[in-house]
């Protein structure tokens, strides 16, 4: 997608051949800068402080800190066991990094299959090189087929509202490309339906505490010229009473195989509005950020708990609009306890329709598995 009209992606492999670019996330929206990743442990460290975020960059990210593992590997001349060793010590520690978005295990697991295809140290480094831009590859097709996926949802409500005004859409946090890597997940639908000429609108919740909503949606849907406003994320009921949102669109960090949801803190609460009014909510996902283990989303998927000072606290730029650095004030009395749930989950039963590479479902069992039957667990626990 487009940054000031130059197209990127949130994560590449550098012209060097031995580092790795990120854009810098926890920058946005004051200033846009990247990043080069050298090692593991500066991987570990763009993922669990969130200069990358979304479950989608995330994995792609781990994928890529698993390149940067195997060189680190080999260049300590490591062969055999030892490599393997060293290896899976790298691989625990991008596991360790988030543990709810379900992409990042699976793109740590889908490197260790491939490279333990070879024994030769340099040549599981060209593997995982080449895994990690074909996961990358991957993603970006699978988020733009979401997008042509979810189209025709998206022209039959502008054709229902008399072909003239917007398609109004509410999403909550950044499901966007800085999400994955292009397009995103939430927002493919909404860019295929702007390159389209179907007029759109989307409600930008903030999505507190990080204002992920704010900084982040809101900058990319105006980088690429899309109408939107942003609300505090308390509003999305109130604008759904009074006929002013026509379809929920989220995205997921991981969706249990029965179809419940899990999402950035608040999903929920929107979910159950939206079902109050009649309102279609969708949730676009590609098939990497299902969970084909799990079968109970609210008891099976672990909630992350960050710390407070991300509800403590609030940063943004400075009032001159000069970003030398984020100015940071304090929110919360002094000696206050504060919890930070970061997800929470969305039973199936309130989830409209999952919107993936492969289609549109509804959000269940047998939807899941009717478009991902190699994968489903669905057909042999109904048996």
């Amino acid at each position: 997608m487009l940054v000031q009209g130059k197209p990127y992606r949130t994560v590449w492999i550098e012209s060097d051949g031995a580092s790795v670019g990120i854009i810098d996330q926890s920058r946005l929206p004051f200033a846009f800068e990247t990043i080069t990743l050298r090692t593991v442990d500066d991987t570990a460290i763009a993922i669990r402080d969130m200069l990358v975020r979304g479950a989608g960059c995330i994995g792609s990210v781990a994928a890529h800190g698993m390149f940067l593992a195997a060189r680190e590997c080999h260049l300590a001349g490591l062969r055999g066991a030892a490599f393997d060793e060293c290896l899976s010590r790298f691989a625990s520690l991008l596991r360790s990094t988030r543990p709810t978005a379900v992409n990042l295990a699976w793109a740590v697991h889908r490197q260790e299959i491939e490279m333990a295809l070879v024994e030769d140290p340099n040549e599981k480094v060209i593997l995982a090189a080449d895994l990690a831009r074909r996961l990358a590859d991957e993603e970006v097709d699978f988020c733009r087929r979401i997008g042509e996926h979810a189209l025709p949802l998206l022209r039959d409500i502008f054709h229902q509202k008399g072909g003239e005004s917007p398609v109004n859409i509410l999403t909550h946090c950044n499901a966007g490309w800085l999400a994955f890597v292009d397009f995103g997940s939430a927002t493919a639908p909404i860019y295929a339906a702007h390159d389209a000429g179907i007029p759109v609108h989307v409600w930008v919740g903030e999505t507190r505490p990080r204002n992920q909503g704010a900084r982040l949606t809101a900058w990319e849907l105006g980088q690429q010229g899309v109408p939107h406003t942003v609300i505090v994320d308390n509003a999305g009921g109130h604008l759904m009473q009074h006929g002013l949102v026509d379809m929920v669109i989220t995205g997921t960090d991981r969706t249990t195989w029965t179809g419940d949801v899990a999402n950035k803190i608040g999903t929920y609460l929107k979910a159950l509005a939206a079902r109050d009014n009649g309102i279609p909510f969708y949730v676009a996902l590609p098939s990497s950020s299902f969970d084909w283990e799990t079968a109970d989303g609210v008891a099976g998927i672990p909630i992350e708990e960050r710390g407070g000072d991300e509800v403590r606290r609030i940063s943004g730029s400075s009032p001159d609009g000069k970003f030398s650095g984020e100015v940071e004030v304090n929110l919360v009395a002094k000696g206050s306890p504060v919890a930070n749930y970061a997800f929470d989950v969305t039973p199936s039963r309130l989830v409209t329709g999952l919107i993936s590479e492969r289609g549109v479902c509804p959000a269940t069992a047998a939807g899941i598995a009717g478009l991902f039957p190699e994968l489903s667990p669905w057909r042999k626990s109904a048996g």
